[in-house]
């Protein structure tokens, strides 16, 4: 076994944890997809706290599990808007309670489990990302929704169709808080478009 596999398992408690947390909203998807783009900026950006960024984009979403899949989509995806709505808010309040007791569950410190929560409360509404672990975490949570996956969810989600939602993508670009993270967007939104034929569909 490699010694970044060796690494990466020593989050499988955190994983095991927080599975039954992940089983709303498509977290069980987007989550796994948004830490590998993580471990690729983290890999990247070496200044970066390896734990905190993985461990907060691993946990960042499970307070979604906290609030009805109605009211997620009604109010968190279909409203006029939706990062300021109550159940953005409310999603990062439980993520942060969650991802507290999923981290004091399998062993970490209070220090590492204060700046991981400090991440995820905010990491959708806060406007401005506050050190290079929160600006990771924001571009790893973004980074998913230009794959062929992220695109096929989130159309659905959003209530449009995938070329609508990888226009929406393409405005969205400079939202990017990373070089590396803009490069890796606008590359994989490239090859999505070509997988999903859209310049025809």
């Amino acid at each position: 076994m490699s010694d970044d596999a060796t690494n990466l398992k020593r989050y499988d408690p955190v994983w095991a944890a927080a599975e039954p947390y992940m089983r709303a909203r498509k977290n069980d998807i987007h989550i796994p997809l948004s830490f590998a783009w993580a471990k690729v900026l983290v890999d990247h950006y070496t200044d970066a706290d390896r734990d905190i960024c993985l461990l907060a984009i691993l946990l960042h979403d499970i307070g979604w599990y906290s609030i009805d899949m109605d009211r997620i989509i009604a109010e968190g995806f279909r409203s006029e808007n939706v990062l300021q709505s109550d159940v953005r808010y409310l999603h990062e309040a439980e993520g942060v309670r969650l991802g507290a007791e999923v981290l004091r569950q399998t062993g970490w410190s209070e220090d590492v489990i204060a700046a991981v929560c400090e991440i995820i409360d905010g990491h959708d509404t806060r406007p401005d990302p506050r050190h290079l672990n929160d600006r990771i975490v924001r571009d790893a949570d973004k980074l998913w929704r230009y794959e062929v996956t992220g695109i096929g969810v989130a159309a659905d989600w959003f209530g449009v169709t995938p070329h609508a939602y990888a226009d929406r993508l393409e405005g969205e670009l400079a939202k990017l808080e990373t070089e590396l993270g803009l490069e890796l967007a606008t590359a994989e939104l490239a090859r999505s478009r070509a997988r999903l034929m859209l310049h025809v569909l």
